[in-house]
Formats: C-alpha cells, sequence, structure tokens
C-alpha cells in the first residue's frame, strides 16, 4: 500500500470472483499491525441469485445489503457482456465468411468446414425453436 492510499479507503467488502459466482471478504484493519485483513463471510452463486453466510457466520444487515448490490450489479454486468459477445459472434461469423470466400485455400476450408457447419447448425436450431417458442 503507498502513502496515498490510507485505511480509510479501503472498501468493507470484497468479492473474489469465481466461475459461479464469488467468495464475500469483509476487509477490516483493525489489529495492533494495522494489516489488511480478509475475513470470508459468504459465498454468492450468481447461478441461482443466492447467497450463504460462510460457516457459522452471522451475516449483519450491511453485509446483506452490499451482497445483493454486488449480485445486482453482477448480473447486470454479466447480461451486458453477454449481449456484447453476440454482437461480437456476429462480425466473426461476417469475417469467416468473407475470409471463406476471398483467402481460404483448400486445405484451410478442409479444416475448418466441418466443425463450423455444425457449430453453425446447432445454433440455427437454437434461435429456430426459441423463434417458434416466441410466435406460439
Amino acid at each position: 500500500m503507498d502513502e496515498a492510499t490510507t485505511m480509510t479507503d479501503l472498501p468493507a467488502y470484497y468479492f473474489r470472483i469465481r466461475h459461479t459466482g464469488a467468495i464475500v471478504f469483509r476487509i477490516t484493519t483493525d489489529n495492533p499491525d494495522n494489516r489488511i485483513d480478509m475475513d470470508q463471510i459468504a459465498v454468492v452463486n450468481t447461478r441461482r441469485g443466492d447467497y450463504k453466510a460462510h460457516g457459522d457466520r452471522t451475516l449483519t444487515t450491511d453485509d446483506e445489503q452490499a451482497i445483493s448490490d454486488w449480485l445486482n450489479a453482477r448480473t447486470a454486468s454479466r447480461q451486458t457482456r453477454a449481449r456484447a459477445q453476440v454482437d461480437q459472434l456476429r462480425e466473426t461469423v461476417n469475417r469467416t465468411a468473407q475470409w471463406a470466400q476471398t483467402e481460404a485455400g483448400d486445405d484451410d476450408l478442409d479444416d475448418v468446414t466441418d466443425d463450423l457447419l455444425m457449430a453453425m447448425h446447432d445454433l440455427r436450431q437454437v434461435l429456430v425453436r426459441k423463434r417458434a417458442e416466441r410466435l406460439r
């Protein structure tokens, strides 16, 4: 920690991101050495949209509010990133079509054609099924 950062600049909580959510730590410095301690208080599951206290901990109202706020922000962020990935995929498919038409050699096309066709077929089936469900 540099001199410009003080203990009051630290957040009250730290969320260690995991594939399925996060591990929540409460940040404290109330020890004789003024050392930063990270005390695990909960585990968040973003797939289920819930959280559980760690061990025999009892979460405070502030803990629960911080976790809820983080969970809401994380969910919104993931949705935004997912949409950006779809937009990027569309661009990649367009560039791949251009590459196949203008640059790819026979060996290049032999290497990728089956895998690309199966991936596109899978995506097409999902999109057609979802559209049909929406139209019902």
